[in-house]
Order: C-alpha cells, then sequence, then structure tokens
C-alpha cells in the first residue's frame, strides 16, 4: 500500500505541474492569437477554464486518493501480504463469501435492472415493470436456502 500512496502523490504532483503548464500554455496561444486579429486593440490573453478546472480537479482527486490510503495503511495495523517481498500468493487470497453457481436470480435482476433502465430511457411504463421483477427477484435471492432442496 506504500507503494500506491507514492504513486498517488507522485500522480498528484505532476497533475499540478500540467494544470499549470497548461494554463501558461492557452494563455500564451490565446495571446498569440489575439496578436493577429486585425481589428486591433491590446491583446488579452484569457484562461481557458475547462481543461484548466478539470486537470487541476485531477491533482485534487489523486491527493486524496493518496491521502486516503496513507490512512487506511496507518489504521490497519501491519503490512499486507503485498507489501511484503516474503509473501506468497495464498496470503492475500481472503474469503470472498459464499455464492451459488445453480442460481438463476442474479440474470433476473440483471434483467429487472436492464427494464428499468430502458423504461427510464424509453417509456416510465417499463420502469414499473422493472421494479416488479426486482422485487421478485431479490427476494427469491435472499431467500434461497429458505426454501426447496436446500432449505434449513
Amino acid at each position: 500500500m506504500k507503494a500506491n500512496v507514492r504513486l498517488f502523490f507522485i500522480l498528484g504532483v505532476f497533475f499540478v505541474v500540467a494544470c499549470a503548464i497548461y494554463t501558461v500554455w492557452t494563455m500564451l496561444y490565446d495571446a498569440q492569437n489575439l496578436a493577429t486579429d486585425p481589428s486591433g486593440g491590446a491583446p488579452q490573453a484569457q484562461v481557458e477554464w475547462v481543461g484548466t478546472v478539470g486537470i487541476g480537479l485531477t491533482a485534487i482527486l489523486a491527493f486524496f486518493i493518496a491521502f486516503y490510503l496513507s490512512r487506511s495503511h496507518a489504521a490497519q495495523g501491519g503490512e499486507l501480504p503485498e507489501d511484503r517481498l516474503d509473501a506468497n500468493i495464498d496470503d492475500g487470497d481472503p474469503e470472498l463469501g459464499f455464492y451459488s453457481p445453480w442460481s438463476w436470480w442474479p440474470m433476473v435482476l440483471a434483467l429487472s435492472a436492464a427494464l428499468g433502465f430502458t423504461g427510464l430511457a424509453v417509456g416510465v411504463w417499463i420502469t414499473f415493470i422493472g421494479v416488479g421483477i426486482f422485487a421478485v427477484a431479490i427476494t427469491g435471492w435472499v431467500y434461497e436456502y429458505y426454501r426447496g432442496y436446500h432449505a434449513h
């Protein structure tokens, strides 16, 4: 995790420098275009705000991620397996939970999500059908082990 903190901090510094270079570059380009403008008058260079703000916010995001990872690393109380040189691949293999490989309910949930988003794009009435299928599918998936062959 230390490597990730360093990486995001370096990315943040890179984007701060890129933001400064971008701002100066666009102002110089704007001043050059205004100098060749036949209307006359003193050239007044403008900042191109969309790119400047976008690159600046990218730098802030990189610093936020670096800060979060450094705080997480300090709070975890030890090194992660991927930070140790003597760790095996199996050391970083956590238990992810129990999933039914034969269950059809996730596909029905995906169908309900597809109908819901299609309803938002095409017609709101389709969304109500998707919500109804979602209610049935989530109930079926949650209570899958409480009835039938695999009941407790």
